[in-house]
């Protein structure tokens, strides 16, 4: 029976671990009012994507200006009487060389002006805190991206301050977006003995964070490449993983927070042999490969077989470089361990 054989392509390759995982943004805020007030109008469209400072929501105004206003005049009347507490200072100290008023009387006169000059400082805190609560009736973005939509309409009554504040609207940012998943405990620890040895950089460094490569669920091809920029400092205690996370770019905005995917993480580098996936066969739950030894005597060697690499498969364990793998004739029930064949020499193709 003539067979055609090959000896295994040795080649070094990339290890790539597969894992699932969805994306999430790199922050979200909870759009709120610092201050209570009706809103009297509103500035966005919903959905819409939002600058750093953009006018969101606006308070009605008039409330706050009225105690501007009542918080300056404070202010001026304090300032007057710091001035007649200072003329009065001013005159105690030429009185107080002739005996025309008492010690007593002069210490009270400073005590008075320094007192005015007290209640001055808290009415211009209060002028700074009134014209704070009269900017912050005009609620901002705080990041930039993309908001929801809107939770109140204008005309309603809502709560400010820090508790218990409105929910006005949420934004996320999209550009970078992170994806995240969860790794489990055998790969963390071949992780990092790899990192031990010195055969793969800890994800822990940002400088020289290990790559990814990230497909959606309507891609075939891993066109989406980013860094790993977290790793967690310890394993779920229910499920056993360690949760990781990625930074993509997403410069078209394509990816929304809640999308999930299929990640492919940088898992080393290693010697391998490599053979198409016709000239594996299976025998219950082993994978076989036929070899033809040097008197052309069919042998079947178990295999512990990887990940397709260019198109031919991966064999961890089992084979030799030397064997001469059996390419074809695998259908034919001759050839069988133990048969003798005929080799002819053929080649494996990426």
């Amino acid at each position: 029976m003539p067979v055609t054989v090959a000896p295994a392509i040795a080649k070094r390759v990339t290890q790539w671990d597969e894992y699932s995982g969805r994306f999430e943004a790199v922050a979200s805020v909870e759009v709120r009012a610092r201050v209570s007030g009706f809103i009297d109008k509103l500035h966005f469209r919903d959905g819409q994507i939002v600058a750093v400072g953009d006018l969101l929501f606006t308070i009605d105004k008039r409330p706050f200006e009225i105690a501007v206003e009542s918080a300056q005049a404070e202010v001026a009347r304090n300032k007057a009487q710091v001035d007649l507490a200072d003329l009065q200072v001013q005159r105690g100290a030429s009185l107080i060389g002739s005996r025309t008023i008492t010690d007593a009387d002069y210490d009270q006169r400073k005590a008075t002006l320094n007192i005015a000059r007290a209640q001055l400082k808290t009415a211009e805190a209060a002028v700074r805190q009134a014209e704070l609560n009269l900017e912050w009736a005009d609620v901002r973005a705080p990041i930039a991206g993309r908001i929801s939509d809107r939770k109140v309409d204008a005309g309603n009554l809502i709560q400010g301050g820090q508790q218990g504040a409105t929910l006005l609207a949420t934004i996320v940012t999209l550009d970078p977006i992170r994806f995240v998943f969860d790794i489990s405990e055998a790969d963390y620890l071949r992780y990092t003995r790899l990192y031990l040895s010195g055969a793969m950089a800890s994800s822990r460094d940002r400088d020289s964070a290990n790559p990814v490569r990230i497909r959606l669920a309507d891609e075939r091809e891993w066109t989406r490449i980013g860094k790993v920029d977290f790793v967690d400092n310890a394993l779920s205690a229910r499920s056993g993983t360690m949760r990781t996370r990625a930074v993509v770019e997403n410069k078209n905005q394509l990816l929304t927070p809640g999308i999930f995917g299929r990640v492919q993480l940088f898992g080393g580098q290693y010697d391998a042999l490599l053979i198409p996936d016709s000239a594996i066969v299976s025998d219950q739950s082993r994978k076989i490969v036929f070899t033809v030894g040097d008197n052309n005597v069919v042998q079947a060697k178990p295999v512990t077989l990887g990940p397709l690499v260019e198109g031919l498969r991966v064999v961890r364990e089992g084979l030799a470089p030397t064997d001469n793998v059996v390419l074809d004739g695998l259908a034919n029930p001759m050839v069988r361990p133990g048969a003798k064949v005929v080799p002819q020499k053929g080649e494996i193709k990426t």
